[in-house]
């Protein structure tokens, strides 16, 4: 399949796409028709692994529905035997969406997690709303949402 591109992501070709297909080796964990799940071969900690659809797609909003509850039970799977796997006490679960999205393919990231490990994984800084901007920001996202 053509890797196709999308003016919020990026034009590189795709590493995963590679995996995906064959054509480069990775430590693949889960493979079905529609995702494909494999470690991350640079890991924050060992048994780091990263999900992707087949498809290629480079952000979040473009995850084919039809997949998306193959998508979330992969994760939950993925997550269980992850901690199970390592011994890890839980584990962080993200997706970056264009921004720090190093490869232009969506991936979901499962890294095993322990108490005082020393990742500090820090979401800041934050702020608080000004007086009236929660009630503005949450109605142009319920605008947005009504749109659709």
């Amino acid at each position: 399949m053509a890797q196709e591109f999308t003016p919020r992501g990026s034009d590189r070709p795709c590493a995963f796409c590679a995996i995906v297909r064959g054509e480069v080796a990775a430590e693949v964990v889960l493979r079905t028709d529609a995702v494909v799940a494999f470690l991350d071969a640079h890991p924050v900690f060992p048994g780091h692994v990263l999900l992707v659809p087949v498809v290629h797609v480079q952000t979040w909003d473009e995850l084919p529905v039809e997949i998306a509850a193959e998508w979330l039970a992969a994760s939950q799977a993925l997550q269980r035997a992850v901690e199970a796997a390592t011994g890890a006490e839980g584990a962080l679960l993200l997706t970056n969406n264009v921004v720090s999205q190093s490869v232009p393919h969506v991936h979901f990231h499962v890294i095993p997690r322990r108490r005082g490990d020393g990742l500090r994984f820090f979401l800041g800084p934050r702020r608080r709303y000004a007086a009236g901007q929660a009630r503005e920001v949450a109605d142009s996202v319920r605008q947005h949402l009504a749109a659709r």
